[in-house]
């Protein structure tokens, strides 16, 4: 197995918070507490950059799949909740348009929705979040025209972009909204116009889901753009876009979507042209992502049979490869490899991923 360097502590993706995830989902509890350790040796982090990835909200997260958080853990997200809140109404209140970090699920608004869901469903805070996430399905105005309210003034990693951009995937973009608010529906946590907003983020994938993010001249074009030869994974990509029409969906009672969802779904994992794009073993962009979402969508759907050999496949690539991951950690490293290997979510742990 590979060795690497010592990773970032409280970083979820990649530090021993992933680690200790997998440490629970297995019961080796012992080498959880070694791990948590480690991540809580320099402090926890309530910052700007906190989010359910990083720093008090990841901490929460992972130690809410063994015994539970502890009040002052609990307490420091709170905080963090409550500043991204009020950053996003200044904002908001400013006309500017938002950046993907204060509403996407990595790090963002929708991680923390996700984050507070699993706390239970009557938190005012959670309320307060998924009432933020609704106001992004109300179009605002850039340079004289109308445009999403989740549309970016700058491209998907922060640079200069003319017009900017609508992120569409699942880590980043608008699929990971669509996705938290359909789990709210699902437990019956409603907020005014969430149903609404469901629905114009899901129309919005209907038209723009075949690509990675849209442009001004996507929105100017008479026709929807053509799917481009990109890679299908979990993270960007159709795959992730259908687990989230197929959670709105079944919150809708929709079953032309979920039929079309899960036909996505079967087609892109089915394809060896698709199939050849997919470089590595990771959550995030590679099989074991793939392998946690196909399993999702089983799970959901009326016929999950046809999805078997879907799986077997799947199973068997990150079988194949999964050691050679360089990194240690949770969405693009060993652990999260060995848990989607595994196959069980006893835990609950693929709700940071927003596949339930």
């Amino acid at each position: 197995m590979t060795t690497t360097t010592a990773p970032r502590t409280q970083d979820l993706s990649e530090g021993s918070l992933g680690m200790a995830l997998l440490d629970i989902e297995r019961g080796d509890l012992p080498t959880a507490r070694r791990h948590l350790t480690q991540a809580v040796a320099r402090g926890v982090s309530t910052g700007s950059n906190a989010s359910l990835f990083h720093g008090a909200p990841a901490l929460e997260f992972v130690l809410t799949r063994a015994a539970g958080a502890g009040g002052d853990v609990r307490e420091a997200v709170d905080r963090v909740v409550d500043a991204r809140l009020a950053a996003a109404s200044r904002r908001g209140a400013s006309g500017a348009l938002p950046h993907l970090a204060e509403w996407d699920l990595i790090r963002g608004l929708t991680g923390l929705a996700a984050l507070l869901l699993a706390r239970g469903t009557n938190s005012a805070r959670l309320a307060d979040v998924l009432a933020c996430l609704v106001s992004l399905s109300r179009p605002v105005r850039l340079q004289g025209r109308g445009v999403p309210g989740w549309w970016s003034p700058v491209g998907p990693c922060g640079e200069e972009m003319a017009g900017g951009h609508g992120n569409n995937g699942m880590a980043h973009g608008v699929a990971g909204p669509l996705a938290v608010l359909s789990l709210a529906l699902r437990r019956d946590v409603h907020v005014p116009g969430q149903v609404e907003a469901v629905g114009v983020f899901a129309t919005w994938l209907d038209r723009y889901g075949v690509g990675y993010w849209s442009t001004l001249t996507d929105l100017d074009a008479a026709q929807p753009p053509v799917p481009e030869p990109v890679r299908q994974s979990w993270c960007y990509g159709q795959p992730g876009i259908a687990r989230a029409q197929q959670l709105a969906a079944l919150a809708l009672g929709d079953t032309a979507r979920r039929q079309a969802a899960e036909d996505t779904v079967e087609r892109i994992l089915t394809d060896p042209l698709h199939l050849a794009r997919i470089t590595d073993s990771t959550l995030c962009h590679g099989w074991a992502g793939l392998l946690a979402l196909a399993r999702a969508v089983a799970a959901d759907s009326p016929t999950p049979e046809r999805f078997a050999p879907v799986i077997q496949d799947l199973h068997r690539r990150l079988a194949a490869d999964w050691e050679q991951l360089p990194k240690p950690g949770f969405m693009e490293g060993r652990a999260g490899a060995q848990l989607a290997l595994d196959g069980t979510d006893a835990t609950g742990w693929t709700s940071a991923l927003l596949l339930t």
